[in-house]
């Protein structure tokens, strides 16, 4: 089950098989809110073509992520919205905020609305980058903001997700390891496209002088195509001598030569299989030394990427 609770399971069972939406009194709607991450409700009479929508969102699995309440059209003006009308609840920016049909499709503004302009990287928001394969444009630092880049957030709000991360605790060491940042690169900026082959690239401007505009430019350059992918690698050895190491920045050169031959291993030191292959591959590469058109090779996933 995933390490999910009983308790877990039952809400997730009951979102499923029961009601969408829960019917509440306009107090009842008001306490819940300090106990509520994500919320849609519903002010008016329980039909017509609005509450239909509001219905459908939750059938279609944003019951997954929001809870949904309805209540009465006296109570829409305490959530700024209008009788027989639409409000989201989030714990972040301003909230509420009010649902109209001039924001489009019902389910798609509360995915966008449920994403802060400005992203602190969590376990709650790695759906919207790698589910949902959305570029987005990261700050690495710790415990500090640069106010340019929050100022970016919210005038290039739509054009790309904003994301602050630090690189040492949870989900976030786990981000700057998969981007290739550490502490000695802090701070720093780069750009991922999880939805095209996991790209990922470097800003190589000035921090101390970014501006808002060199953001937007930025962003410009990666939608025409313009920037030239990062590759983590390891440095490229001096010298070569049993199993052939390949890096990053070297793994192009040997394995795409039509001349040779390669068997390359992909592993992570910490990997047990690895650790057990290793030795085999050593007399692998020992016993095959003497053939010229054949290269046996390894490649460390962890630090080089090709």
């Amino acid at each position: 089950n995933g390490g999910r609770t009983a308790d877990t399971i039952v809400s997730w069972i009951n979102k499923k098989v029961g009601p969408v939406s829960v019917s509440v009194s306009c107090e009842d709607l008001k306490a819940k809110q300090s106990q509520l991450k994500l919320a849609l409700m519903y002010f008016g009479a329980t039909e017509g073509p609005l509450f239909n929508d509001y219905i459908k969102a939750g059938r279609s699995g944003l019951a997954d992520k929001f809870a949904f309440f309805q209540t009465t059209a006296e109570c829409a003006a305490d959530f700024g919205a209008v009788p027989q009308g639409i409000a989201m609840h989030r714990t972040f920016e301003n909230s509420p905020v009010s649902y109209s049909a001039a924001d489009g499709d019902l389910q798609e503004w509360a995915e966008k609305m449920a994403t802060p302009m400005l992203i602190e990287f969590a376990d709650d928001y790695v759906e919207a980058i790698f589910g949902k394969q959305a570029p987005a444009l990261i700050l690495f630092s710790e415990g500090t903001e640069h106010p340019t880049f929050t100022q970016a957030a919210t005038d290039l709000n739509g054009q790309i997700l904003f994301v602050h991360s630090g690189v040492s605790d949870g989900i976030q060491s786990r981000l700057a390891e998969f981007v290739g940042v550490t502490s000695v690169d802090l701070p720093c900026i780069r750009l991922i496209h999880p939805g095209d082959a996991l790209r990922k690239f470097t800003y190589t401007g000035d921090l101390n002088a970014l501006t808002v505009d060199a953001i937007s430019a930025y962003i410009a350059d990666f939608k025409d195509n313009k920037l030239k992918p990062f590759l983590k690698s390891e440095p490229i050895p001096a010298t070569q001598e049993g199993v052939h190491v390949l890096v990053g920045e070297s793994f192009a050169d040997v394995v795409m030569d039509s001349s040779k031959d390669v068997l390359v291993k992909f592993y992570a030191p910490w990997c047990g299989h690895c650790k057990k292959l290793a030795p085999i591959w050593d007399e692998l590469a020992e016993k095959t030394k003497d053939i010229p058109d054949l290269i046996v090779a390894k490649f460390d996933a962890t630090l080089n990427e090709a």
